[in-house]
């Protein structure tokens, strides 16, 4: 009886819950339905309200891909953007292709001397490396082009940016957080996060499909790796880079000579520095960007400034990049010296200390934020007294420093001689100096701490 009971109750129970799951399934399906329409109703939206879209464009073949995308998916009107920061390309001719997808706001603007004044040399004020080696040559490019973008939109009544970097990679994150910074509510468009053009032949595919004006006659020609070049320098990604293990080709170098073809005799270059810039060059007065120029050929000449390494992007991934930085090696050698005649010993200290953290910043995207803007406050005040000469040799891939003064030296030759110093420094003080700073230690090995 008991087990008769128990199987009617079984089946009637079974019976209720699979009318229960049919209903919740049922209930799931309709919600998903819903969900979706709701989504598309609501992506529709998104795109009907961008009517004019500033676009970071280079000419190449990705921009020139978006701009005929954002064309078509938005129905929007495409600004262009080409900055002039040094890349050693033409910048003209991205007007004749932008004419020729339509655009007719198109902007092409020299900003080499807003770079380097502006972004460059500030950041070197702190001696910058990231995670030991890199100098930030593609990271401290991507403020000023936020920047304008925001300006440009602002002009133009545009009511979003694009730019054509990826989603796998740093830039996408140095665009939008300058963009946020500067707009709050801008709207900002990543095609590379929204399409389906997914390798470069379906990009190629794109344009022949829609008649976009890309040269394929010398794709073969072109080089395998992904390129990126400014003033500071010139990166190199991609290909059999790929392989940690596998050498770079000397080939790929664009702005140097390799350190064994290098001029057998070495060159000389004095370097004159005012409140922690360089200003001229051998005594001549020189802009911000003509000073890099001339380090540039300098460097790339005496086959200085080459760095293959693997780094840590923000994005998570470790990521090996080749970089040429001619100009920047020895900026960067040459500041340390003369801040090294300048600078307090305690201020020295303490900026090293901040330097990571500064360098850090500025490679995750956040040049506009409090953060970096206090610590540029703290750098830039150290650099009052940073003035002076520094000469340098330049020989076979090093960029060596041989001399330096400056009218602001904390050295005095009177204390530091090995010869008689006529009462300078009374070295029997040292013996107060070392007995105090050893106190701790003497009380610590009194009560028998271990010392190893």
């Amino acid at each position: 009886m008991r087990t008769l009971y128990s199987t009617s109750v079984s089946t009637v129970y079974s019976n209720e819950l699979s009318n229960t799951s049919y209903h919740i399934r049922q209930a799931l399906v309709a919600s998903v339905v819903f969900t979706n329409e709701y989504l598309m109703v609501n992506e529709e939206q998104r795109m009907s309200d961008v009517k004019k879209v500033v676009l970071a464009y280079s000419g190449g073949l990705d921009t020139s891909v978006i701009v005929k995308w954002l064309q078509e998916t938005y129905n929007c009107e495409v600004v262009t953007f080409t900055a002039d920061i040094g890349q050693g390309e033409e910048v003209e001719p991205a007007r004749t292709k932008a004419q020729a997808l339509g655009v007719k706001e198109i902007y092409i603007e020299d900003l080499r001397e807003e770079f380097v004044r502006d972004y460059v040399y500030p950041m070197f004020r702190a001696n910058t490396i990231y995670e030991g080696e890199y100098l930030l040559g593609t990271s401290i490019a991507r403020p000023l082009i936020a920047k304008r973008l925001i300006e440009i939109a602002n002009e133009t009544g545009a009511d979003a940016i694009s730019h054509g970097a990826t989603g796998k990679g740093n830039d996408q994150v140095r665009f939008e957080l300058g963009g946020y910074a500067l707009k709050p509510g801008v709207k900002v468009i990543a095609p590379w996060r929204e399409w389906d053009l997914t390798s470069r032949e379906k990009l190629m595919a794109y344009c022949e499909e829609h008649k976009i004006p890309v040269d394929f006659s010398n794709k073969k020609k072109k080089s395998p790796y992904s390129m990126d070049a400014n003033l500071l320098h010139i990166s190199y990604e991609g290909g059999i880079l790929e392989d940690p293990w596998a050498e770079a080709e000397d080939d790929m170098w664009r702005w140097s000579v390799s350190p064994e073809a290098a001029p057998d005799q070495p060159t000389y270059v004095e370097l004159t520095f005012e409140k922690g810039d360089i200003v001229a060059i051998d005594g001549e007065p020189l802009k911000a960007h003509e000073v890099l120029e001339k380090l540039n050929k300098l460097g790339g000449d005496n086959g200085i400034g080459r760095l293959d390494i693997v780094e840590n992007r923000y994005v998570g991934m470790k990521s090996r990049g080749c970089y040429e930085t001619p100009g920047g090696t020895i900026m960067l050698r040459a500041h340390r010296a003369i801040e090294s005649l300048t600078l307090d010993r305690e201020e020295a200290h303490l900026k090293d200390q901040l330097m990571p953290k500064y360098a850090e910043v500025i490679y995750n995207g956040y040049w506009w934020s409090p953060e970096r803007r206090m610590l540029q406050a703290a750098i830039d005040e150290t650099q009052k007294n940073v003035a002076g000469v520094v000469r340098m040799k330049l020989y076979k891939g090093s960029a060596t420093v041989v001399g330096r003064k400056s009218d602001e030296s904390l050295f005095d030759e009177s204390i530091a001689t090995f010869e008689d110093d006529a009462g300078a420094y009374n070295q029997k003080d040292a013996e107060g100096f070392i007995k105090l700073n050893a106190l701790r230690l003497r009380i610590a090995a009194g009560k028998g701490r271990k010392q190893s």
